[in-house]
């Protein structure tokens, strides 16, 4: 779509192509971290049908379709044997697939404003309303009443900032314009960059909007900056030669 709109030369809210490609990718987008000495989780990638090398992970893991939103196609591996039937259920989805390492710690989101100089929100809280051994998958993300989102995250001050720190850092590697919303665990002491989703939920109740509502950016306004950003985006764009 955003190759379209430059086609047509449309401005549009958000990252162009190349970032939007790169953050879908969860697999290209891991790399990309691992380049840049970024922290995350410790993950393996499986491609065509293969079974990964796993060297150092063992159960439990997580094994995500590398291309896929929305925690579709996500299963939790307690065993060996669960293993392999996330891989085959992940492969009816994607070619590439993810193995991850289960983190026991907190989920947290930071959304990300801006072009040039972005700003990024106080980091907000996941908390899952459910069985305990539950995760953020697509019914906790959709059914109301699913997760409640406590701002500011209930860490010590040097880790939320080490997470808005994060959160920019990403944002600018990745390419990223208008708009994003980091995804992080932070076990213990370690902030872990989880994914990156350059199209976050977008109603006024979604946590992208009231996270940045919460430092006084009501929805009207966001809105209104976004298409700024587009504006600016577009006009910049304009200028370099081709």
């Amino acid at each position: 779509v955003q190759g379209l709109l430059e086609l047509l030369d449309v401005p549009y809210v958000g990252a162009g192509v190349a970032a939007s490609a790169l953050a879908m990718d969860k697999a290209l987008f891991k790399e990309l971290l691992c380049a840049h000495g970024v922290p995350q989780v410790e993950y393996t990638v499986a491609r065509d049908g293969n079974r990964p090398d796993l060297g150092a992970l063992r159960p439990p893991l997580f094994v995500k379709p590398a291309r896929l939103g929305s925690s579709v196609g996500i299963s939790k591996a307690w065993s060996e044997a669960d293993l392999d039937r996330a891989i085959a259920r992940a492969f009816e989805h994607d070619s590439i697939v993810l193995v991850e390492r289960m983190v026991q710690g907190m989920e947290v989101e930071c959304s990300v404003l801006g072009h040039r100089e972005p700003i990024a929100s106080r980091p907000g809280e996941i908390v899952l309303q459910g069985p305990e051994e539950g995760w953020y998958d697509y019914e906790a993300k959709y059914r109301s009443g699913g997760m409640d989102l406590i701002v500011p995250a209930r860490v010590g001050k040097t880790t939320l900032e080490d997470v808005r720190r994060l959160a920019l850092e990403v944002f600018t590697i990745v390419g990223c314009s208008g708009m994003a919303r980091v995804d992080f665990f932070i076990e213990e002491d370690r902030v872990l960059v989880n994914e990156l989703n350059t199209i976050p939920g977008f109603t006024a109740t979604s946590v992208y909007a009231k996270l940045l509502e919460v430092d006084g950016i009501a929805y009207p306004e966001l809105l209104d900056r976004l298409l700024a950003l587009a504006a600016e985006r577009h006009a910049e764009q304009r200028g370099y030669a081709h």
